[in-house]
């Protein structure tokens, strides 16, 4: 092809504005995400990110364009670039008393970009390129002056054939997540965390939010005004029965939430801890008393089984049983009678070897439910004389329900609500809430959180009997990936509507769901009557974990999951599909030059049939697993010396 010099002319003025658009890259640690920041018309700003691994560039966030408007000034076009600081190498390690990993590693690469307006006032752009993604945060340097924030204008553009998996926008975050791409892309407000696979399928990514705190409100993705852009929006002004303003009021200086976005193979999103990574460190000292673990809990198989004090002792008898350190007494626990109150309960508890976990309602005019005992959370008087007492009669947690609203003045409740149980050496957990947002490393007595469609919802009709199978291989690439899920997994008989999941792979939910606290939520019975070695297995599962690693999987089909604890491994997988396969279970993650034990329960011969074995391995065999149509299996793999 000939360029005549006119061509050519055109061709380097177009390489020029495009090396002037540019001002500059950030690269993670390990040069595998790059991040680039380019001008555009009218004084506006946007990122572009890619992914490069094994000699292959994937552009994967075409534009994620930028920008605030303050209730005084905007700071959305008109900026001029004014520096940006040296690359900050930042290089952190901490641990979690509960999670997908106990050790973190808070490692990447910080660039400060300094702008102003037209009026000469001041905003920074603050970008972190890691290993697994990239966040970036807006920071207002100036000192005193208290603003609304209008609007926010960060949006991610997003090809259309790009594919994703997508919750559309509830309050209580309990949703299905509906796979889309080109003609199917709906328009709609949506839940974080959302999921993208890129055109050449190898680089995957999340988008989601960290480090909230009260100088903010919650912010939601919304695509309504443009199918292709995923603008961040404030919460809705009906959520929370209208109380509380949806738009948040900051004071200088201030730093917005960490923008996430998690990027890599499929295996980097589900191991990643990047929510927590950007999130405020620990504000509790010493964490001896945050003691993760499993619960037996009524509500599931009987929803007023908490009023029935013989209910009540059953279920302790049963965490007693299987060696399971707490039991929930759940909403109506206050209209409790038929052998004992409230006090008779928490003594019974107890002298089982067993402690009690209680329920509250958030109460306050933010929610309709009624159920009681309501309001003796709202306030710093009333949590401080209900811990209080709570306290004297040895329970450990608080579970606390119906927020209903991602507003400045929910966040700040929910914080209060933390710290104040901090004091008093409280587990708490939240229910009918927003997904986590980091606060588990800030706070990490914050054991987990609902914001899940998980089991309860069998109780709620007929749709999650068949929506369930495809949903359990969606949430571990979703919503567990960004902290811990109350999804109350583990239940073998039936509630007011069927399973059509097999018996392996209820079992499997117990690994590949995390969770600090995790609720097993079947009635005894359902665990007295299954066979001695499956109840040995749910007598020794961890509710914590020194190191996650996806296996194999792809959202909607089929996961397996490896978690580690200590030198043994646990393994679960799930069938999403209305045919049986069979799995080649690999194992290089093994340490090599051990022999491993393997105990093995997978399907039977039909799905409420299991079958067992054991074998030895090491990390070069591979076993294979049957799985029934929606079934599953556990493994252990423990080393033989």
């Amino acid at each position: 092809m000939r360029f005549t010099s006119g061509w050519m002319t055109l061709l380097f003025c177009f390489c020029c504005q495009q090396l002037l658009a540019q001002k500059l890259t950030i690269r993670s640690p390990n040069n595998k995400i790059v991040v680039g920041l380019h001008s555009i018309d009218n004084g506006g700003w946007i990122l572009k990110s890619s992914y490069h691994v094994n000699g292959k560039l994937t552009e994967v966030i075409p534009e994620v364009k930028l920008g605030l408007k303050r209730s005084d000034q905007d700071f959305s076009s008109g900026l001029r670039f004014l520096k940006n600081s040296k690359t900050l190498p930042i290089s952190e390690n901490y641990s979690s008393p509960h999670g997908k990993s106990s050790s973190r590693s808070n490692s990447a690469n910080e660039v400060t970009i300094a702008f102003e307006n037209q009026a000469k006032a001041k905003i920074n752009l603050i970008v972190r390129a890691y290993n697994d993604g990239f966040t970036f945060r807006y920071e207002f340097p100036g000192k005193g002056g208290s603003y609304i924030v209008e609007d926010e204008l960060t949006s991610y553009t997003i090809p259309k054939d790009t594919k994703r998996w997508m919750e559309k926008w509830n309050p209580a975050n309990e949703g299905l997540y509906a796979a889309m791409s080109d003609d199917k892309v709906q328009k709609q407000e949506w839940c974080y965390p959302a999921l993208f696979q890129t055109r050449d399928t190898t680089c995957w990514y999340l988008l989601h939010e960290a480090d909230l705190n009260r100088t903010y409100c919650g912010t939601k993705l919304s695509n309504t005004a443009d199918q292709d852009k995923y603008k961040l929006t404030f919460p809705n002004p009906a959520d929370g029965r209208g109380q509380g303003s949806s738009k948040p009021t900051i004071t200088l200086p201030w730093k917005s939430p960490w923008r996430v976005i998690i990027m890599g193979s499929l295996q980097d999103i589900v191991a990643s801890t990047l929510v927590d990574d950007v999130s405020a460190p620990s504000t509790v000292k010493n964490t001896d008393w945050i003691k993760p673990g499993l619960v037996s809990w009524n509500y599931w198989s009987s929803n007023h089984g908490t009023k029935d004090y013989k209910i009540v002792t059953d279920f302790a008898d049963l965490a007693a049983e299987m060696n399971w350190p707490y039991t929930l007494l759940d909403w109506e626990w206050d209209a409790m009678s038929n052998g004992g109150n409230v006090e008779d309960a928490a003594k019974y508890i107890l002298s089982k070897g067993v402690k009690p976990l209680i329920w509250y309602n958030s109460g306050g005019d933010h929610t309709w439910v009624s159920s009681t005992p309501k309001d003796r959370m709202l306030n710093h008087e009333n949590r401080v004389a209900e811990f209080t007492k709570l306290k004297k009669m040895g329970f450990v947690g608080v579970k606390i329900d119906f927020f209903e609203s991602e507003k400045q003045d929910m966040i700040k409740y929910y914080l209060d609500i933390l710290e104040d149980a901090a004091k008093f050496e409280m587990m708490v957990y939240f229910h009918g809430c927003l997904v986590p947002r980091g606060w588990s490393r800030t706070y990490p007595h914050l054991m987990t959180y609902e914001g899940v469609r998980g089991a309860e919802w069998y109780n709620n009709g007929p749709e999650f009997t068949f929506s369930a199978p495809e949903h359990n291989t969606i949430l571990p690439f979703t919503r567990n990936v960004v902290g811990a899920m109350d999804y109350t997994p583990v239940t073998f008989t039936n509630s007011q509507f069927p399973h059509i999941t097999s018996y392996g792979h209820e079992l499997a939910l117990g690994i590949l769901f995390e969770s600090g606290l995790q609720h097993m939520a079947d009635r005894p019975e359902g665990y007295r009557e299954l066979p001695d070695f499956v109840k040995s297995f749910l007598k020794t599962v961890p509710p914590a974990w020194d190191e996650t690693r996806l296996l194999d999987g792809y959202p909607g089909k089929d996961v397996t999951i490896a978690r580690r604890k200590g030198k043994t491994w646990y393994v679960a997988g799930i069938n999403a599909e209305g045919r049986e396969k069979r799995k080649m279970l690999k194992l290089p993650f093994l340490e090599k030059g051990i022999k491993y034990k393997v105990n093995l329960i997978a399907d039977g011969q039909h799905d409420k049939k299991f079958s067992v074995r054991s074998l030895e391995v090491d990390n070069s065999a591979s076993v294979e697993v049957k799985l029934l149509r929606r079934g599953g299996f556990v493994a252990t793999l423990t080393p033989t010396n």
